[in-house]
Parts: C-alpha cells; sequence; structure tokens
C-alpha cells in the first residue's frame, strides 16, 4: 500500500485554482454532511446515476428537493455536479491530497482557464466512461477522482522523472521513500485495472479512474499548444 505526500517539483507561481477547487470541495462536503438524513437525497439528486444519465425520458427532470432549496439538475449535468461530492471524509481527504501534489504542476502549465477546462474535460469524461461501462447501475457515483485521474495522466506524460515523496505501508512498517512519479503513477494505473477486473465488489468507480486517467494522457499535449514548454 503506498500514499504520496510530496513531489520534489516546484512551480513557477501560486496555484490558485488548484486551492480554490480543494476549498469548493471542501465546503460542499462540509454542507452535505450539515444535511444529516437528508445528505442521502441530495448525494441521489447530484451524483451521476448511468442509468438515468442514460435515460433521456430523465433529462427534463428539475424536482424540488424535499426540504432543500434547490431543484435537482437535469440528469447529464449531474456529470459535472458529481464531481463536487464526496462518500466520506477519507474519500475527500485522499482526492484533495492528490489534486494538491499533482494538480499544481499542471495548473501552472497550463494556465488557469485551460487548467479548469482540462480538470472539468476529465472529470466528465471519467463519469461518461463509468456510465457507459455500468449503464443499469442505480448507485450514485460521486467524488473528484475521474477529474484527478486526468491529472495524473497528464503528470506521467509531462514529469516522468519527478520524484514523488510517498509513505510506503509494509505490514507493520511504514517508510518514506522518494519514487519517480513513473512508477507511483504506472503502479497505481495498473492497481486500477487489478480492482476493475475484480468486478463491483470494490464499490469503487474504478473504470472512472482508468477514463479519466487516458482522457489526461490524449488531452494533456493538445491543450498545451501555444505555452511554454516543459523541460522534462
Amino acid at each position: 500500500m503506498f500514499f504520496p505526500i510530496h513531489d520534489e517539483n516546484p512551480v513557477r507561481r501560486f496555484p490558485l485554482l488548484t486551492v480554490l477547487l480543494i476549498a469548493v470541495n471542501c465546503v460542499v462536503f462540509i454542507y452535505e454532511i450539515g444535511l444529516g438524513e437528508k445528505a442521502a437525497l441530495f448525494i441521489q439528486a447530484f451524483g451521476a446515476i448511468p442509468a438515468e444519465v442514460l435515460d433521456p425520458a430523465a433529462w427534463g427532470r428539475s424536482v424540488i428537493l424535499r426540504g432543500l432549496p434547490f431543484r435537482a439538475p437535469p440528469e447529464p449535468m449531474t456529470l459535472f455536479t458529481s464531481m463536487f461530492l464526496h462518500g466520506g471524509f477519507m474519500h475527500l481527504l485522499g482526492n484533495m491530497v492528490y489534486l494538491w501534489i499533482f494538480g499544481n504542476n499542471i495548473e501552472d502549465v497550463l494556465g488557469r482557464v485551460r487548467f479548469f477546462l482540462f480538470y472539468v474535460l476529465g472529470g466528465v469524461a471519467a463519469g461518461l466512461t463509468h456510465v457507459l461501462l455500468s449503464p443499469s447501475s442505480i448507485i450514485p457515483a460521486v467524488g473528484a477522482s475521474g477529474a484527478i485521474s486526468a491529472i495524473l495522466g497528464a503528470y506521467l506524460m509531462l514529469y516522468p522523472r519527478a520524484r514523488v515523496r510517498t509513505i510506503l505501508f509494509l505490514g507493520i512498517f511504514i517508510r518514506v521513500v522518494s519514487v519517480p512519479a513513473v512508477l507511483l503513477l504506472v503502479f497505481w494505473f495498473i492497481l486500477q485495472i487489478m480492482m476493475a477486473s475484480a468486478g463491483p465488489q470494490s464499490g469503487v468507480a474504478v473504470f472512472a479512474h482508468i477514463g479519466g486517467f487516458i482522457v489526461g494522457l490524449l488531452l494533456i499535449r493538445p491543450m498545451m499548444l501555444g505555452r511554454r514548454p516543459v523541460h522534462f
């Protein structure tokens, strides 16, 4: 088991958008847990439910949520809104740590506007991958991990030799080591493939991770056109 805590890859300017995305995710989570019993209704309305996203009859739905001050969005919009919901504190914490470690460098190289577009496109594409490969599921998919997976794919493409300080859990032993990003991220991707082959028992939308990662690999170069080149 491993968990990255810091990369040795400095940025040229403060990653404002990365910090704002982390803040928005945290604020939404605080609001979510503050809803108490109504949190399930909130997740049901704003999470991406594959069977409903693929049902055109549900696309015009905009029902008032019982006891909540807003309407449920049309189903295709949940591919976006679901990116800002999380299923628990550890889910949020893990995603935000990855976003901070790897997102700041991608924001640095793309600029804030392109980075936001990259983040949204990666997240929506990841969610759509999950929807298309789980078309009958009625379980809401939530989390920023699809968008963050796209960031990981971009990071692997741009900074394969960057060193990442990582906590390794080896049974009862814990060590902090510095490993190349290529080793860490390729291992992470293989882990997603292994989880996907195990079926839906994990409760994790691993196909969203896989789809987001591949989209990040493919999208980062076109989105860098006209930007300052990266020195590996």
